[in-house]
């Protein structure tokens, strides 16, 4: 997992509240177990019409938007079911932070799993956001994971909050696999030690 400690660019205005895991990548494209590829289908229903054009007025379909790096939602984002490949979608099309004021608890578990920094922030912090962010190139956003602080446009900084675990990996690169693998020569001492002790669980007479 690609660490997460600096993040600046463009953020995508998407203020709409209880977008779900389906509306963020459909369920036809869950047949992959790739992690990529999906970035092209992120939004696929709201972002494309039904011959496969894109809608030019959605805000992923318009420049600075198409190189976004951050999204804005509304309430309650990422909700309905736990499908992991929402964040793969996010993740593909190039967004490594997403802010709202509430996400469903496993999207937001997802995310962190993989990479994304959902930050958590006050309806009205998040709507003055929105409204900066809809001046495009001009509003540029920064993120720094260390301190915590979220810098806007203005020049305000927000500070946000993360648990300390999460922090770590995310700050680390560290998903699942490789907070297991932190501890590889602890597992390789007791997998030598267990060996020579009971032999026989390992296919040793």
């Amino acid at each position: 997992m690609q660490p997460f400690t600096t993040l600046r660019g463009t953020a995508a205005p998407l203020p709409m509240i209880n977008v779900d895991t389906d509306m963020i990548i459909s369920k036809q494209y869950l047949k992959t177990i790739k992690r990529t590829g999906l970035g092209r289908h992120l939004f696929d229903e709201i972002r494309y019409t039904k011959s496969g054009d894109e809608i030019a007025d959605f805000v992923l379909n318009r420049a600075p938007y198409r190189e976004a790096v951050i999204l804005i939602a509304g309430e309650n984002f990422g909700c309905g079911s736990s499908r992991e490949h929402a964040p793969w979608a996010l993740l593909d099309f190039g967004i490594r932070c997403v802010i709202a004021p509430s996400f469903a608890d496993i999207f937001a578990n997802n995310c962190l799993k993989n990479g994304i920094l959902p930050i958590q922030l006050p309806a009205d912090v998040v709507e003055r956001l929105t409204a900066q962010a809809e001046d495009g190139a001009n509003a540029i956003f920064a993120v720094d994971l260390e301190s915590q602080e979220l810098t806007a446009p203005d020049g305000s900084v927000i500070t946000f909050t993360i648990d300390p675990f999460h922090k770590h990996c995310l700050f680390n690169g560290l998903d699942d696999i490789g907070l297991t693998l932190e501890k590889e020569a602890k597992i390789d001492a007791f997998e030598k030690k267990q060996s020579e002790a009971q032999p026989w669980l390992h296919g040793e007479s």
